[in-house]
């Protein structure tokens, strides 16, 4: 989202504008292209806003909230992300391995909607693993997958 373009984040014309007119196009962070400094709203303090837009701190807090509730994910708390893994576990269940003694260490498969890092020393078959998780995933339910 900090990539989308100013103009397009529903801000008032004068200031949409006037941020333009600066080439100050995107939320994302300041870099240089070609030897000229771009401007992107977010790198900039409000006071530094200010100087460059040529407009008063009203309008750059009114700007900056905006273009900040647009690209900024919203806040999630521990309990929220806790509560919707355990419904995403619940609803999507497991990918069966087919290796009894790996199931049931897993509690059934690896479970979807999360990620899953296999580590080990080199040749004990981490890819071969994957191979067949990629497998067992693509096969028909009535074949087991």
């Amino acid at each position: 989202m900090a990539n989308k373009l100013i103009n397009q984040m529903g801000l008032p014309k004068s200031i949409a504008n006037v941020f333009a007119a600066r080439n100050i196009t995107t939320a994302k962070a300041t870099f240089y292209s070609n030897l000229k400094q771009i401007y992107e709203a977010l790198s900039l303090t409000e006071f530094e806003l200010m100087e460059v837009l040529d407009v008063s701190l009203a309008d750059v807090t009114s700007a900056i909230a905006r273009i900040s509730e647009i690209t900024c994910p919203p806040y999630q708390t521990a309990l929220t992300l806790m509560e919707q893994r355990v419904q995403k576990e619940h609803m999507g269940g497991h990918l069966p391995t087919r290796l009894k003694g790996l199931d049931n260490a897993l509690c059934g498969g690896i479970p979807f909607g999360v990620l899953t890092e296999l580590v080990g020393p080199a040749g004990i078959g981490k890819t071969q693993l994957c191979l067949k998780l990629a497998l067992l995933a693509s096969l028909p339910t009535a074949y087991g997958g």
